[in-house]
């Protein structure tokens, strides 16, 4: 969240997210005024708010719990206060902390971000009993649009269509049962207080519906401080279409063109884009929902500063008639997650390596990390919003193909190799697209980017290129050959190079820079510079230029190559290594039908069985919560509980053992 002194009221239809883009300001502040950081969500978000304050002359305070002592917006800001340890509500949902801060530091703003308080009225309420400026909704407005409960009862009252369903808050898991009896399955349950996919679940029958309530109580209570619920019918594909809405203390209005959001997993969404492309939906009903960047990209308006003058008291400086839509932007969540679990498993650790493609022209990227900077299990996964513009969507889709392939990140799992398959899809490129995307086009899981034929030929012939170019650096130091006498230069290798279990046998010849790859009957000409200390690959493959990355490169031939968004496991041997490769054992792989491991890090929330118990198929074994999400984990089989290795309580790693069945 954020402290200001003097600042404005930002009205959307829930909670705000903002972001920067250079415009002129004319408005001329005391360069005493402090802005704190007061609730952190994303590093991300309070980064760019951070950045329009110093544009703005405005002095930051960034509030955080200790686990963020080292993050980006800390780093940034003028002042830092720690508000506590990592769990949330001992840090960013402590208002006590909050307000002491507000104190301590003098700021007279603050800015609440989105998530935790940034949509809690009675934290509206002490900052006004303080004096403090809220920049967001006043107190009405939020208990107004804040709680879905609330707004749904409103927009019903002015004749807007909303989802069908419960309008008072369901007290415990028989009365979810009831109720979504009466509305009929499927339904959706879900946070009133909520946003972002936490507190949310579907349910098709009433036995998920007991879990769901469960869960999303739970996940609610831990993310926004309030475990009040709601239940509505599940529109089961529907478009998801956002507008966003300024508006100041004088009465005056905006809304900022519409976005595209449709591409989700888990309720979250993934994929963006503004405007959207499409006018078929047949009929609209109300959801609260807001978002950013690519609004700014086609309107040209910085939202923050807009939000800043609005809570200063100033009006707002447009008309309707002066808000543009120039051009496409499109908008990649870029998540630290497995998009080969579930869509999205959370994954935490230490960015080793990271480098965003600013370099390249018409890219956004709103990011609160930095290399060097921990992923954990405390907080959402998200590394950064990838923004690019063009002229056209197909210009705007175009450069993010080449944002992803040229986006280093090391040390945690990542989603691009699903973002970018997602931009190339066919229906995605052609507009035919629902919320259930995702589970439609991968019915089985992603499995990354399936190769055609001439691709395969592509990847094959760079891993054996970059393989002949590091052996033949290995034989220089310095620019110098490591011997003084050695053999006359080779022109020309027998390699073997292998990839998903398929074993290829290819001849490479080189002239320079230049190789020449014959596979199966057929040139491959790849060229480059093969710069092998460089985290990216920029190459030519047969008059096409390709940006790859090298992820692992062994003495052993082992190599890792990031290609159209996925990486590839390959080995390339000489013919020799090859042939006697066959004699090396090889690794028989874990029988997994008897233990269940952990398929994320997380803290585990409750164990369910002991020794000696027996469990059926599909039974609840445990609860992992990972980045504000539960995950319940489930028997394989029925069988009889050999052994736990977890309590309530205890931090897992991905893999970690938890239990054993006999």
């Amino acid at each position: 969240g954020i402290l200001f002194k003097d600042v404005l009221s930002h009205v959307c239809f829930s909670k705000q997210r903002c972001g920067v883009i250079i415009c002129r300001y004319s408005t001329v502040y005391d360069p005493n005024e402090k802005v704190s950081l007061i609730i952190r969500d994303f590093s991300l978000f309070f980064t760019c708010v951070i950045k329009t304050c110093k544009k703005m002359g405005i002095k930051t305070v960034a509030v955080h719990s200790d686990v963020d002592s080292s993050a980006v917006h800390v780093k940034v800001a003028d002042e830092a206060v720690c508000v506590g340890p990592a769990p949330t509500s001992k840090s960013y949902l402590n208002m006590d902390a909050i307000m002491n801060a507000i104190k301590q530091t003098g700021a007279q703003a603050v800015h609440p971000g989105y998530g935790f308080l940034s949509e809690n009225k009675e934290f509206a309420k002490r900052l006004a009993a303080e004096g403090v400026t809220f920049i967001g909704p006043d107190t009405h407005a939020i208990q107004a649009m804040g709680d879905k409960i609330e707004s749904k009862l409103i927009a019903k009252a002015a004749k807007v269509n909303t989802i069908p369903g419960f309008d008072g808050v369901v007290k415990d898991a028989e009365e979810a049962v009831k109720i979504a009896g009466e509305i009929g399955y499927p339904v959706m349950i879900k946070a009133s207080a909520g946003g972002g996919g936490k507190g949310m679940r579907i349910a098709w029958n009433d036995e998920e519906t007991r879990e769901g309530f469960r869960f999303s109580s739970q996940e609610a209570l831990s993310s926004f401080g309030d475990d009040r619920l709601l239940i509505e019918k599940f529109i089961d594909n529907p478009r998801h279409i956002e507008i966003q809405v300024l508006a100041d203390k004088h009465g005056n209005a905006l809304w900022l063109n519409e976005r595209e959001c449709s591409i989700q997993r888990r309720n979250q969404k993934v994929v963006e884009e503004a405007p959207r492309f499409d006018g078929s939906c047949c009929e609209y009903v109300f959801l609260t929902q807001v978002e950013h960047p690519i609004t700014e990209c086609i309107t040209g308006l910085d939202l923050v500063q807009q939000m800043i003058r609005i809570a200063k008291g100033y009006k707002l400086q447009h008309k309707q008639s002066d808000i543009p839509i120039n051009g496409w932007a499109v908008e990649s969540r870029v998540y630290a997650e497995d998009p080969y679990k579930s869509f999205g498993l959370p994954s935490i650790g230490r960015l080793s390596q990271y480098q965003e493609p600013l370099d390249l022209p018409n890219v956004r990227v709103d990011s609160g990390i930095q290399e060097g900077s921990d992923i954990s299990i405390y907080y959402d996964p998200m590394i950064s919003k990838l923004v690019t513009y063009g002229k056209t969507r197909e210009e705007a889709l175009k450069k993010m193909e080449d944002a992803l392939d040229n986006y280093v990140i090391r040390g945690v799992t990542h989603n691009i190799p699903l973002l970018r398959e997602i931009i190339v899809h066919s229906r995605f490129v052609s507009g035919d697209i629902s919320t259930k995307f995702l589970p439609e086009v991968y019915p089985d899981g992603f499995k990354g980017h399936m190769l055609t034929a001439g691709e395969r030929r592509e990847l094959l012939a760079t891993a054996a290129a970059l393989y002949v170019a590091a052996q033949l650096r290995s034989q220089k130091f310095l620019g110098d050959l490591r011997v003084s006498v050695v053999p006359a230069e080779c022109r020309r290798w027998e390699l073997c190079v292998e990839l998903d279990k398929g074993v290829h046998m290819l001849g490479v010849s080189r002239s320079g820079n230049n190789y020449t790859v014959e596979i199966d009957g057929e040139k491959v000409e790849v060229s480059g510079e093969w710069n092998l200390a460089s985290a990216l690959l920029p190459i030519t493959i047969n008059g096409k230029h390709r940006t790859l990355q090298c992820l692992l490169r062994t003495a052993a031939g082992e190599i890792s190559l990031q290609y159209l968004g996925t990486s590839f496991k390959l080995r390339v041997l000489s013919k020799l290594a090859a042939s006697l490769s066959k004699h090396m054992p090889e690794k028989v792989p874990e029988d997994t039908s008897s233990i269940l491991r952990s398929p994320m890090p997380g803290s585990v929330v409750a164990v369910s069985v002991k020794p000696g118990d027996n469990v059926a198929e599909g039974q609840e074994i445990c609860v992992i919560e990972a980045m504000k999400m539960q995950n319940s984990m489930t028997a394989a089989k029925t069988a009889k509980v050999k052994s736990v290795h977890c309590k309530a309580g205890d931090t897992v790693g991905e893999g970690d053992l938890l239990v054993e069945l006999e």
